[in-house]
């Protein structure tokens, strides 16, 4: 006689789960989003599935109005417009072996760890590539914290006053006040920066200045908690302020200088061809699975005039700002 077909007998994930790869990819793009902090606020293009090494943008001259006088032809306005080219040459991955041995004994928060930890490193990189970007506006190279000024050149002033030139070499730094904040400000305004789409990025240092001025803690900065964006904290004169321990360390003063930026999102921009991306691969040379996530991007300064950067220690600030 024939045995009835059961369905309750059928193969299940649950049965099955030890041939079934983990899914690493959905956690480790929300762990990235999720700590993405500059990167959420300035411009950013997808290029995901094309090809080619780098995108054009046109960037055209704005006009002058002209006087229209009777009888007279209008005046033709001619200029040669130009471009903004971003190339995209930065690969950057995250990568772990897992042994079979760890695979076998240890916790599933292990796992949890490294999908957190991977979208927080690739994250952090964005972000500093950006931050690093933000700091060569006001004429300082990428990397380095050569702020120290000459008789030709200001590349930053200090948070007393917002008016001070900063010298990194003899270290003037002085705490943030309001006074330097509202300079600044103004000098984006008079640099035609509009006014809506602007960010403050500081690190923690400067948020322990901020909590210690009182008009600062009023309602008129730290808000009605609708925000939703990451690290944002509050509003200062109707710029949102974002707090990020996420800024690159100078090669002067031992490394105490760091960087705030006060701009708006068309300042710079960032282009993905590849999101993050998830892959293992089982090595059986090393019994153990080789988990890796990378991403390809470029980062590229539109508008050098609409972000102020600044650079500060761990106890004071200095605004770097355009001439």
């Amino acid at each position: 006689m024939a045995t009835a077909f059961n369905p309750a007998n059928s193969v299940t994930t649950t049965t099955a789960a030890t041939f079934i790869p983990e899914i690493w990819s959905d956690e480790i793009v929300a762990a990235y989003k999720k700590n993405l902090v500059l990167a959420n606020v300035v411009m950013k293009m997808n290029f995901k599935g094309k090809k080619g090494d780098t995108v054009h943008v046109p960037a055209p001259t704005r006009g002058n109005a002209s006087a229209k006088t009777a009888t007279n032809a209008v005046t033709l306005i001619a200029a040669t417009e130009s471009e903004v080219q971003i190339l995209i040459n930065k690969h950057y991955e995250y990568s772990r072996l897992i042994e079979d041995i760890v695979e076998a004994q240890a916790l599933n928060s292990l796992r949890q760890f490294y999908t957190s930890d991977a979208g927080y490193a690739l994250a952090r990189q964005v972000d500093t590539d950006l931050v690093q970007l933000g700091r060569a506006f006001n004429g300082a190279t990428v990397g380095t914290d050569d702020y120290a000024t000459s008789n030709t050149t200001t590349k930053a002033y200090i948070g007393s006053d917002g008016t001070t030139a900063y010298n990194s070499t003899s270290s003037n730094a002085a705490a943030l006040t309001d006074a330097a904040i509202r300079r600044t400000i103004q000098r984006l305004d008079d640099n035609d920066t509009p006014m809506d789409g602007r960010f403050f990025i500081i690190p923690p240092s400067s948020r322990n200045t901020l909590m210690g001025l009182a008009r600062y803690t009023e309602q008129a900065f730290v808000g009605d908690g609708s925000a939703i964006r990451n690290g944002e904290i509050g509003n200062l004169y109707g710029i949102p302020v974002f707090v990020t321990s996420n800024a690159d360390f100078g090669a002067g003063n031992s490394g105490a200088d760091r960087i705030c930026l006060m701009g708006h999102k068309e300042s710079m921009v960032l282009v993905e061809q590849m999101g993050v991306r998830s892959q293992t691969q089982y090595k059986q040379e090393y019994l153990g699975t080789l988990f890796t996530s990378d991403m390809l991007y470029g980062v590229k300064a539109m508008r050098t005039a609409a972000t102020v950067g600044a650079a500060t220690s761990s106890s004071a600030f200095a605004l770097a700002v355009p001439a």
